[in-house]
């Protein structure tokens, strides 16, 4: 199969190429050239086109492809133009969504036909937390109506794993395998659900083999799994004696604390419904689904070593946490995992 891949380079998209190219496929990939340029600098089955997808598509040329995986689609303006533009050379276009793309999580567990997110003016390319949703779900409309009937649209949760940029999971293998007093934000019983990067690409490599269409909801594990789940297997994991301090939201949002940011995968209770998203329709079209031990293990296997050069770029720094423990053992309501 030949198969272009706009963006690649980061992340999802090089875990994907990593995907193609180990089930035999030949890869093109369309950036800028911005990040990560020489990542494939030499890979046989794999081929680079510079070029900026923002007005910049004739770069392509006319050459076909089997089909095609948008990884890098934010404005519906550009998805759409790149849809339309590649629509008689392509069989098949996947267009990687997000489950952000939901009007709301209440009551909790979004299904792929739940109302999607609507945006007070559709023309807005300003993307931040307000209006990412909203585009997502217009990008996903723009693929339906240049390529009718051969689209695949992947709406996936946290995306965690070796290479995350994010470090929105890795802060925890790294923070447990540390050791000592580790805040916990919330509660032990509160929904978290994440997907290891290599299990959302091997499935999607998988589905656009098949020309699969419509739209799934994509993250994980298959059974529920808790905040409280999640740290003792980073704890498990580490290693290290780390003792669990459980702090609780009233008290986190007194004192300024960025849900997902300064305390990774933790979100408010009133959000708690964006880590209940309902996968049966993935499951059953053969997702598969690695487990969470392995996904931290490997994270920290693959981040640790880069801690020196580069500090993590989410979580709490260890000044910060020890303020705000000895704040919450004066505030004197604290309890212990």
């Amino acid at each position: 199969m030949r198969l272009l891949i706009l963006g690649g380079t980061v992340f999802l998209g090089r875990h994907l190429v990593e995907c193609a190219l180990a089930r035999g496929h030949s890869v093109t990939l369309f950036n800028r050239g911005r990040t990560n340029p020489n990542l494939f600098e030499g890979r046989e089955g794999v081929t680079t086109i510079l070029g900026d997808r923002d007005g910049g598509l004739t770069a392509l040329g006319l050459d076909p492809w089997d089909a095609v995986i948008d990884t890098s689609g934010y404005l519906p303006r550009i998805v759409g133009a790149s849809a339309a533009y590649l629509a008689s050379r392509v069989k098949h276009y996947t267009f990687i969504s997000s489950i952000s793309v939901y009007a709301n999580f209440h009551p909790p567990g979004p299904q792929e036909g739940s109302p999607l997110a609507l945006l007070a003016d559709e023309r807005t390319e300003t993307v931040d937390g307000e209006t990412y949703g909203g585009l997502k779900a217009l990008c996903e409309r723009a693929v339906e109506s240049a390529l009718p009937g051969r689209g695949l649209v992947l709406r996936p949760g946290l995306i965690v794993g070796p290479d995350d940029p994010t470090d929105r999971f890795s802060y925890w293998p790294l923070r447990l395998a540390r050791g000592g007093e580790v805040l916990a934000p919330g509660r032990p019983d509160a929904p978290v659900q994440v997907i290891d990067v290599r299990d959302l690409c091997d499935w999607t490599v998988r589905l656009v083999e098949a020309r699969a269409v419509g739209v799934f909801n994509v993250t994980g594990p298959a059974e529920p799994l808790t905040l409280g789940g999640l740290l003792e297997t980073c704890r498990e994991v580490g290693g290290a004696d780390s003792r669990l301090e459980w702090v609780d939201e009233p008290f986190l949002v007194e004192q300024g604390v960025t849900p997902f940011t300064e305390l990774p995968c933790w979100v408010p209770t009133s959000s708690e419904g964006i880590h209940q998203a309902g996968i049966g329709r993935a499951l059953e079209a053969g997702l598969r689904l690695r487990p969470l031990a392995e996904t931290a293990a490997d994270t920290l296997a693959w981040r640790g070593p880069l801690l020196e050069a580069r500090p993590l770029r989410a979580g709490l720094d260890s000044e910060r946490e020890s303020e705000l423990l000895a704040a919450w053992r004066k505030h004197g309501t604290g309890f212990d995992s």
